[in-house]
C-alpha cells in the first residue's frame, strides 16, 4: 500500500512537469497538422461525395425536403461538412493519440529513472520490436474479450465493470512491462509482475476509469455541435494526460519495486557471503588453521 499510494502521489507531481505538459500538447498539434492536410488535399471531394450520399439515400429524402421548406435553402449543403467533421475527427484522434501514446511511454519512463533512480542499472530485458508485437497481441485479446462480453453489458451493473475491467488489464500487461523494458532483465521482469499483480492490476483499472472521463467531453461536443471544435480538443489533451499520468504511475511503481528487489537480493547475498565466511573461519579455527 505504501508503495501504491507514494506512486501515486509522485505521479501526480510529475504531471506538472513542464516535459510532461510539453508531451501532452503533441496530440493537439498533430491533430491540426493531420487536419489541415486532409482539408487541404480531400475537404472538397469529400463533403461532395456526402452530399451527393445524403441527397440520395431515400429513407432521408423526405426529411430534407421538409427541412428545406421550413428554413428555406440547401439542407445538405449545411449538414455535409458536419457529418464529415464529426466522422473524421474520431479517426484523427485514434491516429494522433497512438502515434504521441507511443512516443510518450518511453520519455516518460525515462524521465522517472534519471530523477529517482539514476543509479538503477539498464540490464535492457525487453526490445523495442518484442515490446510492439507484444502490446499489439495483448490489444487483439481484449478487444475479442470486450466483443464477447458485449452481450453481458446489458445487465446494469456489469457495463460499469467489465470494459473497464479488461481495459485495465490491458493497460496493467502493456505499461508494466513497457516500464520495466529497459531496466529490468526477463527474470527480474516475471518476479515482478507475479509479485505485484494485483496493485499493477488495481492501477490499471483506476486508470481504466480514468480514461472514461474524457467521454463526458467528447460526447458533449457531439451533443453541442457548436462547441464540437472546442470541446474535441479538450478531451483529447484530458486523454493524453491521462495516458502521461498512467504511464508515470507505472514507471514510478515498477521502477522502485524493481530498486527494492535488487536491494533486498544484495542483502540477501551479502549475508549469505558473511555466513559462508563466518562458517570457513570457524572450520579453519577447528582444524587449527592459521
Amino acid at each position: 500500500m505504501r508503495l501504491l499510494l507514494d506512486s501515486f502521489w509522485r505521479s501526480v507531481a510529475y504531471c506538472m512537469h513542464p516535459r510532461v505538459i510539453v508531451l501532452s500538447l503533441l496530440p493537439l498539434g498533430l491533430m491540426v497538422l493531420m487536419a489541415a492536410l486532409f482539408g487541404y488535399f480531400y475537404w472538397d471531394a469529400t463533403v461532395a461525395w456526402t452530399r451527393d450520399a445524403l441527397d440520395a439515400w431515400p429513407l432521408l429524402a423526405s426529411f430534407w425536403a421538409w427541412i428545406g421548406r421550413l428554413f428555406s435553402g440547401d439542407v445538405t449543403a449545411v449538414v455535409a461538412p458536419m457529418v464529415v467533421v464529426i466522422a473524421a475527427t474520431p479517426l484523427i484522434v485514434v491516429v494522433s493519440l497512438l502515434v504521441v501514446s507511443g512516443l510518450m511511454a518511453p520519455p516518460l519512463t525515462r524521465l522517472v529513472a534519471e530523477r529517482r533512480f539514476p543509479a538503477l542499472e539498464q540490464k535492457k530485458g525487453a526490445s523495442f520490436l518484442g515490446s510492439v508485437f507484444r502490446s499489439l497481441g495483448l490489444t487483439v485479446l481484449a478487444l475479442l474479450a470486450l466483443v464477447v462480453s458485449m452481450p453481458l453489458w446489458l445487465i446494469p451493473p456489469l457495463v460499469l465493470v467489465l470494459p473497464p475491467l479488461i481495459w485495465g488489464w490491458l493497460t496493467y500487461r502493456v505499461m508494466s512491462f513497457d516500464a520495466l523494458s529497459e531496466h529490468a532483465n526477463a527474470e527480474e521482469r516475471s518476479a515482478l509482475l507475479r509479485a505485484h499483480r494485483l496493485p499493477l492490476l488495481g492501477i490499471g483499472v483506476l486508470c481504466g476509469y480514468l480514461g472514461a472521463a474524457p467521454s463526458i467531453v467528447w460526447a458533449s461536443g457531439m451533443l453541442f455541435v457548436a462547441a464540437f471544435l472546442v470541446l474535441a480538443p479538450l478531451a483529447i489533451w484530458i486523454y493524453t494526460l491521462v495516458f502521461a499520468f498512467s504511464a508515470l504511475w507505472f514507471s514510478h511503481y515498477c521502477l522502485d519495486a524493481l530498486a527494492q528487489l535488487r536491494a533486498q537480493r544484495a542483502a540477501a547475498a551479502l549475508s549469505t557471503t558473511t555466513a559462508e565466511t563466518a562458517d570457513a573461519r570457524a572450520v579453519a579455527t577447528q582444524w587449527g588453521a592459521p
